[in-house]
């Protein structure tokens, strides 16, 4: 198998009429799905699109992912975009892709037309409505290769420029492959999904959905500022599988909605992206005592997660639930500064080697150079790891545990601290919600912000018997509401300039 749309040939004929895909206004059976795909398809081609970027700039939604999958269907590779990114970091992308063709809904029809861009915006229900050309996109189908690129996914740089990583069937494939076995994926499967589109996690709903004809509900965003409606839709559409960064599970947790109203249909609970405090995981376990639950870690660059921790134990707060162990046909190198593999205990860096490597950062050769590097353990011949800038170590038992950025890290009075472990404490105290710390580069000062019930001076005290002295923050700030990506995750470097904004 060399191309992604072959686990859709297989599942359409089994299973047409069934939803796939559905979103507030909008289900996509199968056959609708495969429908849209053949048509778009075919439209691109008809349009000279070949093995190119295509730009997708629609709202979230069931006909965004049949237009992702009708790019991929004319050998082009797929790039979204959305109204929530800021009009300068489009542009970016733009600039960088030089696209020939854009994608766009209704909604976002005006806005790309004003794109600065030299190719043609057409609707998506202008492709989705062309006459399916079979032998083209056979023709298409046939000459495809496993290394060739299906998506983009843009990610921030440090530089403030954008970091295009370039995935192919092959890695993608990999990556379902092994996380449908740890998902436990079946045509049973009912996916809730919280994740953009324009980002790489999405991956975990919209391939396994088609490899065994599983359904994907698309959960209207603004639920996950409304923790009691967001369990009553779980309840409703009885998702039985989630997937979701932490603080979108914590959201729910951490404003006791469990003691109102617990899922009633969720097997498997897989969270990632970042450290889940154990209180708030102890609360989901305790409200969902049959759900497996799953640690996932990953970056994009490796085609999404790489590592996983099936939590078959009881956890006390102050412990770190581990990522675990790479999936099949992945390795972990874990590195020391000095260039060799760290022994258990010891600190290292995450390189990760194998198939799930990405292409690399498109039209970017520099960027990728810096992170996509020859493997230090490998001088005979060229093999690229991908240098994630993670630290980790093992314990005891073999698993990896998450350490720290290696950007993450600072130097306070002294002593060499990681953020993270501040924030562990921090969530260990009653009445707090949810956390988030920067460090002032300029005045050398730890700051904290957090949301919850208790004032910033109990959290303060709180802290004194948790942390050293070193450790503790210089300043506490208690927002009423928590900062957060795009992607749900806690939003620190927006924390850090709404801190200096107000300085």
């Amino acid at each position: 198998m060399n191309n992604v749309l072959d686990y859709l040939s297989d599942t359409v004929k089994k299973y047409p009429d069934k939803p796939a895909f559905v979103d507030a206004g909008v289900s996509l059976s199968f056959s609708e799905l495969k429908s849209a795909i053949d048509s778009i398809g075919t439209a691109l081609l008809q349009e000279g699109c070949r093995k190119e970027p295509i730009i997708v700039f629609m709202d979230k939604s069931a006909k965004e992912i049949a237009a992702f999958f009708g790019v991929i269907a004319s050998g082009c590779y797929y790039v979204p975009i959305d109204s929530e990114m800021p009009a300068m970091r489009i542009q970016k992308i733009i600039d960088n892709c030089n696209p020939k063709v854009c994608i766009a809904d209704e909604k976002n029809l005006d806005a790309a037309s004003k794109l600065n861009f030299k190719g043609k915006v057409f609707t998506y229900d202008e492709l989705a409505g062309r006459e399916p050309d079979a032998a083209a996109l056979q023709k298409v189908h046939d000459e495809t290769i496993d290394i060739d690129p299906i998506y983009i996914v843009f990610t921030s740089g440090s530089t403030g420029i954008p970091k295009g990583v370039a995935a192919c069937h092959r890695s993608v494939i990999d990556y379902i492959e092994q996380l449908s076995k740890v998902l436990e994926v079946s045509e049973k499967t009912v996916f809730g999904n919280q994740a953009p589109l324009y980002f790489d996690a999405c991956l975990k709903e919209l391939y396994p959905t088609i490899k065994f004809g599983a359904t994907t509900y698309l959960i209207p965003k603004e639920l996950f500022s409304m923790p009691l409606k967001l369990v009553e839709y779980l309840n409703e559409k009885k998702i039985n599988t989630i997937c979701w960064v932490v603080s979108a599970l914590t959201i729910i947790s951490a404003f006791k909605t469990f003691k109102k109203l617990v899922p009633e249909h969720l097997k498997v609970v897989a969270f990632g992206s970042e450290v889940f405090a154990i209180k708030q995981y102890n609360l989901w376990k305790e409200a969902c005592p049959n759900a497996k639950f799953i640690n996932l870690y990953g970056p994009t660059e490796a085609t999404g997660m790489s590592c996983f921790y099936v939590v078959d134990k009881e956890f006390s707060e102050g412990d770190v639930i581990p990522i675990g162990r790479p999936f099949e046909n992945t390795q972990v190198l874990l590195l020391k500064e000095d260039g060799t593999l760290a022994e258990k205990g010891e600190e290292g860096e995450i390189y990760l080697r194998g198939t799930c490597v990405t292409l690399g950062y498109y039209n970017d050769p520099e960027r990728t150079a810096g992170s996509f590097v020859q493997n230090p353990l490998q001088k005979s011949f060229p093999e690229i790891v991908y240098r994630t800038g993670d630290i980790a170590r093992y314990n005891d038992e073999g698993n990896l545990l998450f350490v720290s950025r290696r950007d993450n890290q600072i130097k306070h009075m002294g002593h060499r601290i990681e953020l993270g472990e501040i924030e562990a404490g921090v969530a260990q105290i009653d009445g707090i919600s949810l956390t988030g710390c920067i460090y002032d580069d300029k005045k050398e000062k730890i700051v904290l912000y957090y949301t919850g019930e208790i004032a910033e001076a109990e959290v303060i005290n709180g802290l004194k018997n948790l942390l050293p002295r070193y450790m503790l923050p210089n300043k506490v700030y208690r927002l009423e509401e928590m900062l957060f990506t795009p992607n749900g995750k806690i939003d620190r470097k927006s924390l850090k300039q709404k801190y200096y904004d107000e300085q």
